[in-house]
């Protein structure tokens, strides 16, 4: 069984940093392209960032230059470092990500969220 937990979402002032990771755990063999989305109340889930097996990386309009994802493959894990926060990042953070597992299905795995809160 293959399970993605995030981590690292909280309240943050606007203009502040936060760190999210999500770690991915179980019968894995290969884990493809990962990604973050977000969704805000009333809204639909957006892509913020992207990356490959090879670590090449796209973000969304609204994070460009203020958001950085990153992979450490041996941690199974995705990192998405934002910075310069503003209140319409405000959202449920998620990330996902293709991956084989060791009885050879592939599939797209999601996390269960995490909350980011840009407030003063």
């Amino acid at each position: 069984q293959v399970q993605l937990v995030e981590s690292g979402g909280g309240l943050v002032q606007p203009g502040g940093s936060l760190r999210l990771s999500c770690a991915i755990s179980g019968s894995i063999f290969s884990i493809y392209a990962m990604n973050w989305y977000r969704q805000a109340p009333g809204k639909q889930r957006e892509l913020v960032a992207h990356i490959t097996s090879s670590g090449m990386t796209n973000y969304a309009d609204s994070v460009e230059g203020r958001f950085t994802i990153s992979r450490d493959n041996a941690k199974n894990t995705v990192y998405l470092q934002m910075t310069s926060l503003k209140p319409e990042d405000t959202a449920v953070y998620y990330c996902n990500a293709g991956l084989m597992t060791l009885g050879g299905s592939s599939r797209v795995y999601w996390g269960q969220g995490t909350q980011v809160t840009v407030s003063s």
